[in-house]
């Protein structure tokens, strides 16, 4: 029976493996397991800013469906009480610009009312982003402080071995203190393309928040522009 003998020999590659990995993880020594906790610490703020940032520009894209049409409609009443029951970055920006344009009397004042909501918008896209690179950091740090320790231990117990065993002992010392460098870089590569990956969403979010703020602007200049004409053609009317 073929089955059985497949089966077999892919459950022995699969213990292989994880005896190796295993036998990997228990040379390096105590330095593995503090890499293995940065590693994690690391991975759980990518997992909860990847979800933070996501949800974040689901909830912007659906407020400003909802909210440009009033805009280009000149509805501005009904833009902000929508805007204000909406907890979106971007509805935050547009309460800002739509407060100030009730009684502002130049468009420079409407857009540094805009500029300070994106201010206070973005800490909280930013938050905890750059620890990620800096855990990336430690954990090479960490795989070289336990290859330099291991090679130190490695040294001083060849010191005292016998001569004719020297070369050996010293080569598998060597080479399982280079397991937490291996270790670190492995733990740093992910955590720096992470990294890399969330900084860009951020600036891509920030830059659809200007976006939306520009669009505002120019949406508030053709109808206030509008209105002045209509007010002008009124008055030559009479």
């Amino acid at each position: 029976m073929p089955t059985p003998t497949v089966n077999t020999e892919a459950t022995a590659e699969s213990a292989g493996f994880f005896n190796t990995v295993v036998s990997f993880f228990h040379d390096g020594g105590p330095f593995m397991y503090i890499i293995l906790l940065v590693f994690l610490i690391g991975i759980a703020i990518v997992l909860e800013r990847f979800i933070y940032l996501n949800l974040t520009q689901t909830r912007n894209q659906m407020v400003w469906k909802k909210l440009f049409p009033l805009l280009t409609q000149g509805k501005f009443k009904a833009a902000m009480e929508e805007a204000k029951k909406s907890t979106a970055a971007v509805s935050k920006i547009l309460v800002y610009g739509l407060s100030r344009s009730s009684y502002a009397t130049r468009h420079d004042e409407i857009e540094m009312a805009m500029e300070e909501g994106l201010m206070e918008a973005i800490p909280s896209l930013e938050r905890r982003t750059h620890y990620i690179a800096t855990f990336a950091n430690i954990a090479t740090l960490l795989g070289l402080l336990g290859t330099i320790m291991g090679l130190i231990n490695a040294f001083t117990a060849v010191a005292n071995a016998d001569p004719a065993q020297k070369a050996d002992l010293l080569s598998a010392s060597i080479s399982v203190a280079m397991n937490t460098t291996a270790f670190g870089l492995m733990a740093a590569i992910p955590l720096l393309l992470c990294f890399t990956y969330l900084q860009s969403k951020t600036n891509q979010l920030i830059d659809s928040m200007e976006m939306a703020s520009v669009k505002f602007l120019n949406v508030f200049r053709q109808a206030q522009n509008q209105a002045q004409a209509k007010a002008k053609q009124q008055s030559e009317n009479a």
